[in-house]
């Protein structure tokens, strides 16, 4: 009787964890898509994810991984430490809807912290579904830059570009552009040598979102990029690979071709040499890109420099900023007023010195987390600790997201055991 009783047991745990991991993978599929279609749907699937996570038999088990894993704990701290700002917050409006916005950096290491029993099949398959979103959605952008074309490379020529997915993000879907061609290359490496049509296919759409990322033209995805063909090139000469002159010319000649042929690239670059006269001044000018950047960290960093021990607080950091703003730039216009241009110098002005050090300490954790793909992982990394050095990323939900569930994603998926569960 003992024995019949065990095996049911065996059976309903088998059962509940069967469609447990179906609804797990179906509701990372439905966030994968939410990105390019829905704001609500995305902030729905967090939620669920979160919520079924826990529907398992340990969930205490589940709550030691969470604080004994500091790559999970450290980017939760992201959401807690402008939490905690909110006792000195004045306008409670603006901390709440950052409070909103930054949500996921709690929900999904909490949810990524439970057992996960998706196949390794199944993790490719969603590497999969995400680059098809990614070239559909660039096929897409492309589509609007060809009827337009004459219009949009002369908007180039005025920190303009193409429209975009993510409600026009160019700067967040680069970034997604660059991690989708950095999966393909893990994929490829992956691949078995009777699979050469896979090969070829993640070849040929590998080259078209290169092709794509140079005439969008946006720093943040093509700056990463290079910094993964970089890092590739880096760890094929270590390893003697015969790669490593291919890379090493693709390096070289790909933005010199791109300058030549590629109208929107050609113009990004004249308007970054004409810029670049008042970023380095830091001299006011209305509309530029860099100068206004550079401006906006300045008065980051003056906030956090009023108030070293506690900040600002996340409510009011825009307030602070357009103190400075009106103090030293007078004639600046309402539009270029912004958030500081650098999540560092963000959580700096929000929570003063201990920010800064915390976010600092989030960045680097996944360099001293162990997972497999070790090339991959830390590129990955790498390129999302330098969007947010020159981008207020985690203030907007679309960042927040991205950055949260594609570490997240990867570091799941990269220590499958035994290449079939975690």
């Amino acid at each position: 009787m003992n024995g019949m009783l065990y095996v049911y047991k065996c059976m309903q745990g088998k059962l509940q964890n069967d469609w447990r991991s179906l609804i797990i993978f179906t509701l990372m599929i439905i966030m994968v898509g939410a990105i390019f279609y829905s704001r609500a749907i995305l902030s729905a699937s967090i939620v669920a994810f979160t919520v079924v996570s826990f529907f398992h038999s340990r969930p205490k088990q589940h709550i030691r991984n969470f604080f004994s894993s500091p790559l999970l704990w450290g980017m939760s701290l992201l959401f807690f430490l402008p939490l905690l700002s909110g006792l000195w917050s004045e306008d409670k409006t603006e901390w709440q809807l950052m409070m909103f916005i930054k949500a996921p950096l709690f929900l999904l290491p909490l949810g990524f912290a439970g057992p996960v029993t998706i196949s390794k099949r199944q993790w490719e398959w969603l590497a999969y579904i995400f680059i098809l979103w990614v070239v559909w959605a660039s096929i897409g952008s492309m589509f609007h830059y060809v009827n337009n074309a004459a219009t949009v490379n002369e908007g180039y020529l005025r920190a303009k570009t193409m429209i975009t997915p993510l409600e026009n993000d160019h700067v967040r879907f680069s970034w997604l552009v660059s991690i989708a061609i950095l999966l393909m290359g893990s994929l490829y490496f992956q691949k078995r040598e009777d699979e050469q049509y896979a090969y070829w296919l993640l070849i040929v759409v590998a080259s078209w979102l290169i092709i794509f990322l140079h005439i969008l033209a946006a720093r943040t995805g093509l700056i990463s990029f290079y910094i993964m063909l970089t890092g590739l090139l880096v760890w094929v000469i270590i390893k003697r690979s015969k790669y490593s002159i291919v890379l090493l010319a693709i390096l070289i000649v790909l933005p010199f071709v791109a300058y030549k042929t590629l109208p929107t690239f050609h113009n990004r670059i004249q308007y970054f040499l004409y810029d670049f006269e008042y970023f380095k001044k830091t001299n006011y000018l209305p509309g530029a890109n860099d100068a206004v950047r550079i401006i906006s960290i300045k008065a980051g960093w003056n906030a956090m420099q009023q108030q070293p021990l506690t900040g600002a607080g996340f409510g009011d950091v825009i307030s602070e900023t357009k103190k400075y703003y009106n103090e030293s730039y007078p004639q600046m216009i309402e539009a270029d007023k912004i958030y500081p241009s650098s999540e560092f110098i963000m959580y700096g002005a929000g929570s003063g010195w201990p920010g800064l050090i915390v976010f600092i300490f989030a960045m680097t954790t996944p360099f001293f987390t162990k997972t497999k793909n070790k090339v991959v992982w830390w590129l990955l990394n790498i390129t999302a600790a330098f969007s947010l050095l020159f981008d207020p990323g985690l203030e907007v939900q679309f960042g927040v997201f991205i950055y949260s569930f594609m570490v997240l994603w990867c570091w799941k998926w990269f220590s499958v055991k035994n290449s079939e569960t975690v």
